[in-house]
């Protein structure tokens, strides 16, 4: 008899994703997904945002469930999150804007959170970061590819996984940057690695 996830407490289902229940995560997901992601339109106003947002929430919750520590409830907790990476576009749009809607040069920029977004060794400093946070696995895959220049076929050949799931680390590597660096940043950086 499959055991009745609907009616644990988010505690519980908590305590279950941490030790790897899939279950678990999928009733977490169906509890919230809804509600966080009209908290999340609400807010931005963008379905593809909002969608966006939500998907990253989740996708970080399974990523991280092992060593996940609440100091507050669960949902108090994916609230905050999706709260968070609103303010996160709200900022770099704001950048972005400041960029597109006036002829700033570099030099002319007086927003000092945009200053030093922009200076090349803080760029590289905050990706060497966000790199460094990132699942072992991904990380392993996201430097080889970045810094070795490796092709996904020689990663897999060399890990000794599928060249399916090298990509998917990859793209999840990169989504995550895109994320915890806003666009403006990414585009940077990766304008600068060339």
């Amino acid at each position: 008899m499959q055991h009745p996830y609907d009616r644990l407490s988010d505690l519980e289902l908590t305590k279950r994703l941490r030790s790897g229940d899939d279950d678990a995560f999928r009733e977490i997901y169906q509890r919230y997904d809804k509600p966080l992601y009209l908290y999340a339109y609400h807010k931005l106003g963008s379905k593809e945002e909002a969608r966006d947002v939500i998907q990253d929430v989740f996708a970080w919750l399974l990523d991280h469930r092992e060593n996940i520590d609440l100091k507050t409830t669960l949902s108090g907790y994916l609230y905050q999150s999706v709260l968070h990476k609103v303010f996160n576009i709200f900022k770099h749009q704001k950048v972005l804007e400041k960029y597109a809607n006036e002829e700033y040069t570099y030099t002319d920029i007086e927003s000092k959170e945009t200053d030093y977004l922009i200076r090349e060794k803080d760029i590289i400093a905050m990706v060497e970061k966000e790199i460094a946070l990132m699942p072992p696995r991904m990380r392993e895959i996201y430097t080889l590819r970045s810094k070795n220049y490796m092709t996904n076929k020689q990663i897999a050949e060399q890990l000794g996984i599928a060249e399916a799931t090298v990509a998917t680390q990859i793209k999840r590597a990169m989504k995550h940057l895109r994320v915890k660096l806003g666009i403006a940043v990414y585009l940077l950086y990766i304008i600068n690695q060339r």
